[in-house]
């Protein structure tokens, strides 16, 4: 039997298939693009998301060449989609989705740190308040676009959205509802009556049906099935939020295992009971063990990002190179950074070209290029971009570790960004942890095709994936960058304090 995994990413779609061992067959991928309207503001509408799932599973199912009855399940993941899709009862989208990147919702957040103590909102939810929440951006939605509000039937997230248009049914998992913050109680596992009626926004307009990742949603309808190429039938699992997906595709279940998910942004986090839960992370229920075990999060707001504009913007010829060579043009650029000395001969970047996330949770942070000189070159400044996404990776970990969170010495690390062994070997040089790659480099949609797993009971408990999971050799810390990464960090951290206040006058 065979398992499917799909991931709706922020800049695009990744479908794949596996065996009952974890084997990865074969997989395919779709991109797009975020549409960015005005500064900090960045939505999607989720007919792109729709027709790239569709297609990439399409095109496994094809690919695979095996029996489609013998295709066991399929589960989908998906990007943090903020606001979610507003839909009116024929579940047509109202308005775009307010995607976790989009910090348009200033307003609604200074609010609710005026109105809500902060004591109050942590308690329920485990979570404060900051344009990053799903909860600030319906409130947005509220107060600037009442013709769209008063037309709202429910708010469905980027892949519950997929999932309904696979299977007709609405639902959303724990780790979807969670990262909604506001709304969500995450010790009673429910929406807060409470809060919502504090916050102004109905709960009839968030789903009724509250799942487990690993829940059987619904099954591929006639009309799915000639769309996506699986039988009518098959069935179709909840999935969950991208980050804790991801953080089980590296095979994490206890307390101290670690993953670093490094796509467009950073989702770095841990697994925890919850009786200690750790202010200024983002918190909510993982996506195994559903009811027992929270995933706490830091999330830096780019870092795939950084580099994908480098690229568009300065590396024309890299992306000529590639198209004739089929060598990808962040290789090329990797080879050019192999001589640039650790620190960048003094350059420091602040990464925060889209706002940040945790842990400064400041909607007006600006990306910054500092000690830039004469002598420097285009490859200096594409090594300080990653040095600053790697920079950022490091104060998410303090906080943690401030924070009480126990760590182990090791770093798994998931995603696109995880190809680069030069911006790998940066991490672990910055963080002092020794960096551990997970094998396939599937990321969310393997840990897909394992909840897929669990869902029908081909696997029969969460533990099996420390056998699907292999490793890499570790990349280890070379002593002599930490010494100057020392420095350059102490610097990262004085440059952010010493000019935010400019930076929200920008």
């Amino acid at each position: 039997m065979y398992l499917i995994g799909c991931d709706i990413g922020t800049q695009g779609t990744k479908s794949v298939m596996v065996d009952e061992s974890g084997r990865v067959l074969v997989e395919a991928q779709r991109e797009y693009d975020v549409i960015k309207p005005g500064s900090n503001w960045a939505e999607q509408w989720p007919d792109v998301w729709a027709r790239a799932a569709f297609e990439t599973i399409w095109e496994v199912v094809e690919k695979s060449g095996v029996a489609k009855e013998e295709i066991a399940a399929l589960a989908i993941s998906g990007l943090y989609g903020g606001s979610g899709v507003p839909v009116d009862r024929e579940m047509k989208p109202l308005y775009p989705c307010l995607i976790w990147m989009d910090r348009r919702a200033t307003y609604q957040t200074g609010w609710v740190k005026d109105n809500i103590p902060k004591e109050e909102i942590f308690s329920i939810t485990g979570n404060y308040v900051d344009s990053y929440y799903g909860f600030t951006k319906m409130m947005w939605l509220r107060d600037n676009r009442p013709e769209i509000w008063k037309k709202i039937y429910k708010f469905v997230t980027p892949k519950d959205y997929v999932v309904y248009q696979l299977t007709g049914e609405n639902a959303i998992d724990y780790s979807s509802a969670g990262n909604i913050g506001g709304v969500f109680n995450i010790r009673k596992l429910t929406w807060s009556t409470d809060m919502c009626k504090a916050l102004g926004i109905p709960i009839e307009y968030l789903p009724d049906r509250i799942v487990r990742s690993s829940d059987v949603v619904g099954k591929i309808t006639r009309a799915s099935s000639k769309l996506c190429g699986l039988p009518e039938g098959t069935p179709v699992v909840s999935g969950g939020i991208d980050a804790p997906v991801a953080q089980l595709s590296a095979g994490a279940l206890e307390e101290g295992e670690h993953v670093a998910m490094v796509g467009t942004s950073t989702c770095w986090g841990t697994v925890h009971d919850g009786s200690e839960l750790p202010f200024g992370l983002v918190s909510f229920p993982y996506v195994v063990h559903d009811t027992e075990r929270i995933y706490s999060f830091g999330g830096s707001a780019t870092t795939g990002a950084l580099a994908r504009w480098f690229k568009e913007e300065f590396a024309d010829s890299e992306t000529s190179v590639g198209l004739r060579t089929g060598i990808s043009p962040y290789q090329l650029l990797d080879r050019e950074v192999e001589t640039i000395p650790a620190g960048s001969d003094g350059i420091i970047v602040l990464p925060y070209f889209m706002g940040e996330r945790s842990p400064i949770w400041d909607p007006f942070a600006r990306g910054v290029f500092f000690g830039v000189t004469l002598v420097h070159t285009r490859g200096h400044m594409y090594k300080a971009l990653m040095e600053g996404a790697a920079f950022a990776l490091r104060h998410n970990i303090e906080e943690g570790i401030k924070a009480g969170l126990k760590l182990n010495d090791e770093c798994w690390i998931v995603g696109g960004v995880a190809k680069s062994s030069a911006w790998n070997s940066i991490f672990a040089d910055i963080t002092g942890y020794k960096m551990r790659q997970v094998s396939s480099l599937v990321e969310a949609p393997f840990g897909d095709a394992f909840l897929a797993g669990l869902g029908v009971g081909l696997i029969d408990r969460p533990e099996k994936i420390k056998e699907w999971v292999k490793f890499r050799e570790p990349i280890n810390p070379d002593p002599n960058n930490r010494e100057i990464y020392e420095k350059s960090y102490a610097l990262f951290r004085q440059l952010y304090e010493r000019t935010k206040d400019l930076m929200w006058q920008i």
